[in-house]
């Protein structure tokens, strides 16, 4: 893809899911805590983008996590933002509140401070709902660095790939 901000590997793969999602006739949504919005700029740097994706929430604050995408309260304060629980609520507010058919949330400690024993920088939880299934898909990564932008770049690779029909 010529005339891109992003990395090559982004780039290749943000194509690959516009043009997936296309030929299978699905919208995605994004619901985007760490990433900051990554992963909708990487899918609007892709020609067509418009076909594929509906919309996206960043996130960013526990409040907004409560107000745009109805994560209850109490799955925050007992599990934290970085959570199975919080992602795959997020996941599900942002179906609610679109004319999405798959949604993936994201959210982490990107650093390089914030970390904790039991939620190192590098800490990242992904969620993945699929309009009509109720069984979630979620999972917690550790990508090894303490390099901000790196752990942004792994968290926005992985939910990408999880934006793949």
């Amino acid at each position: 893809m010529t005339g891109t901000i992003l990395p090559k590997e982004v780039a290749d793969l943000a194509r690959r899911v516009v043009e997936e999602n296309a030929a299978a006739g699905r919208k995605v949504v994004l619901a985007e805590s760490c990433t900051g919005g990554l992963v909708a700029a990487a899918l609007t740097e892709v020609p067509g983008s418009s076909a594929v994706l509906d919309r996206g929430f960043v996130t960013y604050s526990n409040e907004s996590k409560m107000e745009m995408l109805d994560v209850q309260p109490d799955i925050i304060e007992a599990l934290g933002a970085v959570s199975v629980a919080c992602v795959w609520a997020m996941a599900q507010g942002a179906l609610k509140h679109s004319e999405g058919d798959v949604a993936v949330a994201v959210s982490g400690v990107a650093g390089p401070d914030g970390g904790s024993d039991l939620k190192p920088v590098g800490t990242v939880v992904f969620a993945k709902a699929v309009r009509g299934e109720e069984e979630p898909e979620a999972e917690m990564k550790l990508f090894d660095s303490n390099d901000r932008a790196e752990v942004r770049r792994q968290a926005t690779i992985c939910a990408l790939e999880l934006l793949l029909p």
